[in-house]
Formats: C-alpha cells, structure tokens, sequence
C-alpha cells in the first residue's frame, strides 16, 4: 500500500526541529556550573523545549503523512510518547552535563537521548488507528535509530562547548536536518496493507493534534528563549554587581530609562520611586553636572560619541562615573543605550589628594627657600656684627658659635613642632639649660610664637642670657634670673620683666654694643615691641612689652592650600 508526504509540512516539521534544538542547545548552558534546586528548572525547560520540539516535528509531520485512508491517533499512546521523548532527553542532559561521569558520557547519554527519540516516533506511529496493518522494514527501522543516536550525540557534543551564535545557528540547523531525518527515515520503514473491515471514528484527528501541538510547542519554545534571555540577563547584572558596578539601558523611543538595583543603590534612587525620566536625574541637583550629562546623553544617543561622565549624587558625598554606548542591530540600526555606573569617590578623593599634596610641596618649597634666606641672613648679620666688636679671632669665634647654636636650639625647637610654633616657656628653659634650678625663676601663662617671632625671641633670651653669664647674676653662684610676663591684654600684647638678683655691681655701658642692637632690632621688627633696659647697680632689669604672632597647631601649608581650593 503505497503512502504519500506534503512537502510543506515537512518544510514545516525542519523548522519545529531547528528552532528545537537551537533553544536546547542554548538552555543547556544554563544547566553547566549549577547545582541542586538551581540547576533543576534548566533542565526541565531544556528537556521540554528539546523532546517537545521534536515530538511536535513528529506530528507536524505526520499531518502531512497520506495513507490512502483515514488516520486517527490514540490519545494515551500518543501522551505517551510525548513523556517518553521528555524524560529520554532529561536523563541525556543530566548525564552529559556531570563531569564526573568521566569521557565517555557524551556517547552513553547520546544513545539514551536517541533510543527516546526513536521510541517516541514508533511509539507515537503504534498510537496510528486507520484501515490498514502496520508492518516494518527491519533495515530501515535500525538506520533510523542509528540517525537519532548520531543526530542526540551530536547534539550533546555541540552543547557540552562554549560555541558562538553563528556556529551554533548552524549545529541546530544541521541537527533538526538529521532529526527531520531521522523521521522520515523511519517512515520509508513503514509498511501498510489494507484490510476490508472499516474504522471505528474514534481518538483523535490529525489536524486537531498537528494544530495544538504547534500551538503548545510555540509557547514552549518562546517562554524557554525568554527565560534564556531573563537569565542570561540575570548572569550579567549579577557578575556587575558583585564587582560594585550597576547597569542601565535608555529606551530611545521615549528617553526612559531602567536600572539595576546595583545602579539605583549608587545613585541612591529610592526603591519604591520609579526609574523615570533620563534627562531628570533626581541624584543631581548642580546645573552644570545636569547640563554636561544631558550633552554627553545627546551625543552618545545620537552615535557621536561613546558616554562617559563623572557627577557627585547629592546628600552622599560619593561620586560615581557613568559609561555607556549604542547598542545596535546587524543592520547597524540603534536599539538602545545600555552601560554601566559605578562608584568613584575613592579614586576622585586620591586625585583631589594628590592635587593637594602638589599644592603643598610647592608652598613648602617656597617657604623653605623663605626660611633658609631668612636664617642666611641672620648668620651673616650676626657674623658681621660679632666681628665688628671682637677683640680677637679667639673672641669672635665664641661668640659667634654661641650665637650660632642659640639660632640651632630655636630651629629645634621649632622643627619639633613642624615649623609653626614654639613657647616662651620652651624658649627660656633652653636657653637656662647649663645653669642651676635655683638661678632661674620663671612665671607666666603659656604664650605661643609663630616661627618668625619664635626665632627673633629666641635671639634676644640669649643675649640676655649670655650678658647675664658674663656680667650680672648668672656669673656668680649665688646669683639668680626671675623672667615674668603677663597675659596677652585685648590688642595681644604681652609685657616681659627680666630681673637679675645677687649678681656683682652692674655699671652702664660706655657703648651700644651687638646684643643691646639685636634685642632692640627684633622686638621693633619681629615682635612689634619695645624694651626698656635698666642697669641698676643691684642687679639689671629690662621691661620688654611686644606683640607675638601666635602660634597656629594645624598645619598652616594645609591651611593655605585649602583656603586656595576653597
């Protein structure tokens, strides 16, 4: 008995199976890498659109399969193969995707997948009621297996690699052909003879089983593509996040825009507000990072140029840089904006540091430079001055190395302190040093001196000092040094009394000589002072009122340099 195939439904039954094992190969790769409940819903979907896809290609085909006599089909046979191509195809995945099944489970779960395949259509073929007896050319019948083995490890070959688009548009291509195949394969082994009784009109009819199971099998396989896309998707925005970075697209029919929840996190965009407008950004609320981010928004979208923007989000203090580009279609036409956003505060804050530091190490260069002029200049007045009044080359050295390390011992004490400050208290106690507790007396508040007045001051303790080593009440055992000085009044000068005790007979001197110069020269000039010096034949005085410049504890290059950015 002869029988007959439409050539546009098996046009049509290529197309089920192509579009078939595209979507299994693809959801396959979703079941790589996952364990447990997580890896249960790929395999199921894969195995559904996989077994489904080619079940329903098995009855497509057959709605253009001509006995020469009416056909209908069992309704349990018939679910019965469509179970048996599912759970063939799940067990052929499961197995193919556990390595630890070692090299040889790609063949053994190609055979299991295949042996289903083809149990499905004979199967499927057994649930065929009409007016004839079924019979089968046992050749054939084993070469259709064998096309459904080969067709099922191929197919598990090609899943089990990271393959491209391109290549695997063709796998599934060249796989629904050996599928297609496979089938009609199987049906040159079908052998009919008529018989003479007629059949009962029962089950159901080929149209109505070929519509439904296309219909069925369109919605599998659509809801499996989109969930391949959504995880897909889900993948990419999981791997952002977990590197601290959100994702965005812009529609660019109505210039709105989604976020992930990384992204709204970054740009502190509430939960329950919606994504909105993209050129109404609620994060910023400077003009001129609105204005720059809807130009550079403009110019991305209008394909000039890839985006790319830095702008602080308001109320965080945190910054964030955003980049994007036009994604297209193959035709080059714009589908959408899509980047990333993530958070740059730490990198903006080293940058602005770094500016500072430059910043800094300038100023403090040119202040070194301001201070070495300076303590050269006192060196070489103090030179002159010492030789210009020294008996001898033995004298000027004395003096002009004491005079030296006075300069050194405020040096130190100012370095100590970063260069800004040092107190009269510290002043005095190191100039007193070398000399007993009970010579020196020292009462008054703690008064700070900026580093020009701290030097100035510091020369003028010294000369006192050392006039008083020489010739009043440190040069005798007995003798004693009280130095008071008082609060600073509203304008903030102080007032300094030096007073001398059990020293020998002072006597005014015949001439102004280098220390009288000097402490008359830095009170006028540093310490905006004067000094009124008493040589008493008791023991010597000296009133001194002036006015320091106090000293600051912060870093006054970091103060300037701040002042500057500010």
């Amino acid at each position: 008995m002869q029988h007959h195939h439409g050539a546009s439904f098996l046009i049509l039954a290529y197309v089920v199976a192509a579009f078939a094992a595209w979507t299994a190969l693809d959801l396959f790769q979703r079941i790589r890498g996952r364990e447990g409940r997580d890896r249960a819903p790929w395999l199921a979907a894969a195995a559904v659109a996989m077994g489904g896809g080619i079940w329903s290609m098995h009855f497509i085909a057959m709605l253009g399969f001509d006995p020469g006599a009416p056909v209908h089909y069992d309704p349990t046979l018939t679910l019965a193969s469509f179970l048996l191509a599912i759970a063939g195809t799940a067990v052929a995945f499961s197995a193919a995707s556990r390595p630890e099944l070692g090299a040889g489970r790609t063949p053994l779960a190609g055979t299991v997948m295949g042996l289903s395949i083809a149990g499905m259509h004979y199967v499927g073929m057994v649930a065929m009621e009409t007016t004839a007896t079924v019979g089968w050319h046992g050749g054939l019948v084993a070469l259709s297996v064998l096309i459904a083995i080969g067709a099922s490890m191929a197919a598990l070959g090609v899943a089990r690699r990271e393959t491209s688009i391109v290549w695997r548009s063709a796998a599934a291509a060249i796989l629904g052909l050996a599928v297609v195949g496979m089938h009609y394969v199987g049906m040159a082994a079908l052998e009919l003879q008529p018989v003479a009784h007629a059949m009962t009109e029962q089950g159901a009819s080929p149209l109505v089983i070929a519509i439904s199971v296309a219909a069925v099998t369109a919605v599998i396989l659509c809801l499996a593509l989109a969930a391949s896309m959504a995880d897909e998707r889900a993948s990419l925005v999981s791997v952002l996040a977990a590197a601290g970075v959100g994702y965005w697209e812009v529609n660019l029919k109505d210039r709105s825009f989604v976020i992930s929840p990384r992204a709204r996190e970054l740009i502190a965009h509430p939960t329950g507000r919606p994504d909105g407008d993209v050129m109404k950004p609620s994060w910023l609320e400077d003009e001129r990072h609105i204005a720059a981010r809807a130009a550079a928004l403009e110019a991305a979208i209008a394909g000039e140029a890839d985006y790319d923007v830095e702008y602080p989000i308001v109320g965080t203090g945190r910054w964030v840089q955003s980049r994007g580009s036009l994604v297209r279609s193959r035709s080059g036409r714009p589908l959408k904006l899509a980047g990333v956003v993530s958070d740059v505060t730490d990198r903006r804050r080293a940058f602005e540091a770094l500016e500072t530091s430059e910043r800094r190490q300038k100023l403090l260069i040119n202040e070194l430079n301001h201070r070495v002029k300076n303590t050269l200049a006192t060196i070489q007045s103090i030179a002159a001055l010492t030789a210009r009044r020294s008996g001898s080359v033995q004298e000027f050295s004395t003096l002009f190395e004491a005079r030296l390390m006075a300069l050194s011992d405020t040096h130190n004490l100012l370095t100590a302190s970063g260069w800004e400050q040092a107190t009269l208290t510290d002043l005095l106690a190191k100039e007193f040093r070398p000399y007993a507790p009970e010579q020196v007396r020292l009462t008054g508040p703690d008064i700070l001196f900026a580093a020009p007045q701290a030097l100035a001051m510091g020369m003028v303790v010294h000369e006192l000092a050392t006039n008083a080593a020489k010739h009043g009440a440190l040069s005798q055992p007995e003798g004693c040094v009280s130095v008071s000085w008082s609060e600073p009044d509203p304008d903030g000068r102080i007032a300094l009394d030096w007073g001398e005790t059990g020293g020998p007979a002072v006597a005014p001197p015949s001439r102004k000589g280098f220390g009288s110069r000097l402490i008359a020269t830095s009170l006028k000039g540093d310490l905006n002072g004067t000094a009124d010096l008493d040589y008493a034949p008791d023991g010597f005085r000296a009133r001194m009122l002036l006015q320091p410049a106090t000293g600051r504890r912060t870093d006054r290059a970091v103060d300037d340099v701040q002042a500057a950015a500010s």
